[in-house]
């Protein structure tokens, strides 16, 4: 299966889709990583604190190892979390990210949550800016940052984040903040990408174009991820969902219902009250 691939701000190519493996842990997680690989994704997003960078990268490097796939197919991404936000122990996460994954490069590096009461994500960004710069990370990022979040890393180290991981999801579009994202030259992706346990698979914006165009509800959401400019991150352990929740490219859905569908979209949408401007995780 060919994914489409984005452009980031610093000329590398990002899968149009790509796996989130939250909470996937131990047997079961690297088993569906394997089954993910295998399936035909190549963005592969973990996290220091999801605790499972071992899993994930073991289940990558026999992937490589089996089928003979190029490292340079494999886009991974992990996270550091808010207590390394201090600019050389920033540089030590990510190091130790790498080392667990046992990969000599991190694909992506985020920051995860900017933690803005801490008030250390400038920091935070020095440090993956220097990880960049030693090779530990190719291209930085963040997640969950508000637009004032993303000025004040810019503003500090003339360096743009390549892209932005956020909520988001019928219920939750964040237009505003994808129009910065556009403005800025950054690359959204979308954690639950479905509404986890909200998902709006029976709303009649998505269960008419479900219907039209013979696929599922979830097919209908990321599809509208896809045409709205977001990249989505499915989490499934699941083979069969995993390999329909890559099918998403054999079909377009029409301008009307790519707008139904954001027009769900609520000023209280969020899955949990994980507002960026409040929600400290360390």
């Amino acid at each position: 299966m060919s994914i489409p691939t984005l452009t980031l701000n610093d000329g590398y190519e990002l899968p149009a889709i790509g796996f989130g493996t939250y909470p996937l842990q131990g047997d079961e997680g690297y088993r569906a990583v394997r089954s993910a690989l295998d399936a035909g994704y190549r963005l592969i997003d973990t996290a220091v604190n999801y605790e499972n960078e071992g899993i994930v990268g073991k289940a990558i490097r026999d992937f490589l190892h089996e089928s003979g796939v190029d490292r340079s197919e494999i886009t991974v991404q992990s996270k550091v979390p808010g207590r390394h936000h201090d600019t050389e122990r920033a540089i030590a996460s990510g190091q130790e990210s790498a080392a667990r994954l046992g990969l000599d490069q991190i694909d992506v590096l985020l920051i995860h949550w900017p933690n803005p009461l801490t008030g250390k994500y400038r920091d935070a960004w020095r440090g993956l800016v220097e990880l960049r710069e030693q090779g530990v990370a190719r291209s930085i990022g963040v997640s969950n940052f508000t637009a004032q979040h993303l000025a004040d890393v810019v503003a500090d180290t003339g360096v743009t984040p390549v892209l932005n991981q956020v909520e988001l999801h019928p219920y939750f579009a964040q237009e505003h903040l994808r129009a910065e994202h556009q403005h800025l030259g950054i690359v959204t992706e979308a954690w639950s990408p479905l509404g986890k346990r909200n998902p709006a698979y029976e709303q009649p914006a998505v269960a008419a174009a479900a219907a039209a165009h013979g696929v599922t509800p979830a097919q209908v959401v990321l599809r509208w991820h896809a045409q709205i400019g977001s990249v989505p991150l499915p989490k499934s352990a699941t083979p069969s969902r995993q390999a329909q929740n890559l099918d998403i490219f054999g079909f377009s859905l029409t301008d009307d219902e790519v707008d139904a569908i954001t027009d769900l979209t609520r000023d209280d949408g969020r899955l949990f009250d994980g507002d960026p401007n409040k929600h400290e995780e360390m």
